[in-house]
């Protein structure tokens, strides 16, 4: 297969799909994924598109979009609790507070709506230049919950969005653009040869704006233009080597501090991996920060269930052991709210728990758990768990583990 019938093939593809959820009145999600690992979430409602994230900057795109669209908010003030970092579409959840408290209107909505969805599918039609794509839509595997929006407050014609995809990368390619992301950035590498070929405003434009902090996008914006134009405009100078293209990272999200008593073990190792136990024991903890912290290793116990989740997005640890019976929350619930959030799509769960009945363990991998392991806490089953799934061997205080074990 030809590189062009790939990308023929994989547009058609991606054309297909949506029409498929627009026709049989789907209300869900729309999961793509590139085989570089690249995913993108639409989601649809009777049919309409409502909403779509992923893509490599959301935050940037969501500020980029508030600062497009609703110049009266001062995104400084806006405020992320840790709960909405649990649903992918955080970003959605935002504009909806926003319109709650009367700060935003619907009409500002429908283009930050008809901008994101349109951004996303100029990438992912992009993506299908250099690898294949799979889907997860109607189809769900076993036990998959999906997520709807259950009241958008705007939508899109699915036919207009791909119409105005297909034409936008048509025009981008015919531009000489096709190998160029507007997720880019670009930084000024050659400033007094721009400086002889450019009048003194063009170049006090360049060194204010091209210097690496912003994509192509985000010039747009800033240049009150599309990005054709821009990237266009940019081109002369990119075959030269007095700008270049480099990659950006995402911007910060905002979100609010979160306050609350937990016990925090320091790093006894720089960028040593950060161990979370949550558990009502306080013996339980005592134990394992014993254990933990003895290897090198961070920790931090949380022992009042409803106050992890939020602790947990903020620290976000490389692993977390999961007490089964605890009040009010218990593992299993807990273990399902946090294999929601993409936060912590990958990280190891284990479940604490005194009962080694093969129910539990079932049920525990039915919840989205790695791994079990029984009490009493042991020094050799809690590191066997740590080396197994962070691969480290982060044990620098062999003496007090040996005293441990007396």
């Amino acid at each position: 297969m030809t590189n062009e019938t790939l990308i023929e093939s994989n547009t058609l593809f991606i054309i297909n799909e949506f029409k498929k959820c627009s026709q049989q009145q789907y209300s869900g999600e729309l999961k793509i994924t590139s085989s570089q690992g690249n995913k993108w979430t639409f989601y649809y409602q009777l049919g309409q598109l409502v909403w779509a994230t992923g893509g490599t900057h959301p935050a940037r795109r969501w500020r980029r979009n508030i600062a497009k669209n609703c110049p009266q908010i001062d995104i400084a003030q806006v405020e992320l609790t840790s709960e909405d970092l649990l649903i992918d579409y955080w970003d959605y959840q935002l504009l909806e507070k926003l319109y709650k408290k009367q700060q935003i209107q619907r009409e500002q909505i429908k283009a930050i709506v008809d901008n994101t969805i349109a951004e996303l599918l100029f990438d992912l039609v992009q993506q299908a230049n250099s690898t294949s794509l799979s889907c997860d839509g109607l189809r769900l595997a076993k036990g998959q919950q999906q997520v709807r929006l259950e009241a958008p407050i705007s939508s899109t014609c699915v036919s207009i969005a791909l119409k105005q995809m297909q034409d936008s990368w048509q025009k981008w390619s015919e531009a000489g653009l096709g190998s160029f992301s507007p997720n880019l950035g670009v930084v000024l590498r050659k400033p007094e040869q721009l400086q002889r070929q450019v009048s003194p405003a063009v170049y006090k434009n360049f060194a204010k704006f091209i210097n690496g902090k912003y994509s192509l996008w985000d010039l747009a914006v800033k240049m009150k233009q599309s990005v054709l134009p821009v990237t266009r405009s940019l081109l002369p100078y990119i075959h030269q080597g007095i700008t270049e293209l480099i990659e950006v990272p995402d911007l910060p999200l905002p979100r609010t501090k979160v306050k609350h008593n937990y016990n925090f073990t320091q790093p006894r190792t720089k960028n040593a991996p950060l161990i979370a136990c949550v558990d009502d024991s306080p013996q339980v903890c005592k134990m394992l920060e014993m254990i933990i912290g003895s290897n090198g290793l961070r920790f931090i116990n949380i022992q009042d269930p409803v106050q992890a989740l939020p602790i947990l997005i903020q620290s976000q640890p490389d692993l977390i052991f999961l007490d089964l019976m605890m009040p009010v929350v218990n593992g299993y619930e807990l273990c399902a709210q946090l294999r929601r959030s993409s936060v912590f799509a990958n990280t190891p769960l284990v479940i604490l728990t005194g009962s080694d009945g093969l129910f539990d363990r079932v049920r525990s991998k039915v919840y989205g758990a790695t791994d079990f392991i029984t009490k009493p806490v042991e020094t050799d089953k809690v590191m066997g768990i740590v080396d197994k799934y962070l691969q480290t061997d982060s044990r620098v205080n062999h003496t007090y583990n040996l005293a441990l074990s007396y």
